[in-house]
């Protein structure tokens, strides 16, 4: 009987040497890949903050029209561009309630958002729904060989409509 029992300890003894030192090594070498990877940055692959959307030559006025909506830089970029008789500015193109992308009805001269209802006038200027202020601006300016650049990384409010930037005088 007692040479059973040795067994059974030797070997009960020798798999939990067996099973720590393979926690062991698995540990550290998790920890090696964690390590190495730790060496090399992570590096994001974002579009530039500044993208030009053309002359001023580009965004006429029809002479009846007091104001144009153009859409082109929705898809890529979420910006609405508004030419209005003496100024042009850039409207995100994001709901100040939940951050959907509104669309544009030019029949209308409103943005609605599809998610819960909010419609906002052809300057960003809430109309109704849930929505608690106005869509922001996007720091617009026209460069020095006559394109317009709008700056994403620069957004403002409806508090600073007024403010240098948030338009273009044209």
């Amino acid at each position: 009987m007692t040479t059973n029992i040795d067994n059974t300890n030797t070997s009960r003894r020798n798999f939990l040497r067996i099973l720590g030192w393979g926690s062991f090594f698995t540990t550290l070498g998790v920890s090696s890949v964690g390590f190495i990877r730790f060496l090399y940055p992570n590096v994001l692959f974002e579009k530039p903050s500044t993208f030009t959307v053309g002359s001023l030559d580009e965004f006429k006025l029809d002479k009846t029209a007091n104001y144009q909506v153009y859409e082109n830089w929705k898809a890529e970029h979420s910006v609405w561009i508004v030419r209005e008789k003496n100024r042009i500015y850039a409207v995100q193109a994001k709901c100040t309630h939940l951050g959907c992308t509104p669309n544009y009805f030019a029949e209308e001269g409103i943005f609605k958002c599809p998610c819960h209802g909010s419609r906002f006038r052809f300057n960003g200027e809430n109309l109704a729904g849930p929505a608690p202020r106005p869509l922001d601006r996007l720091a617009i300016y026209i460069g020095n060989d006559g394109q317009i650049i709008v700056d994403k990384s620069r957004g403002y409010t409806f508090k600073e409509f007024n403010k240098k930037g948030a338009y273009a005088e044209v």
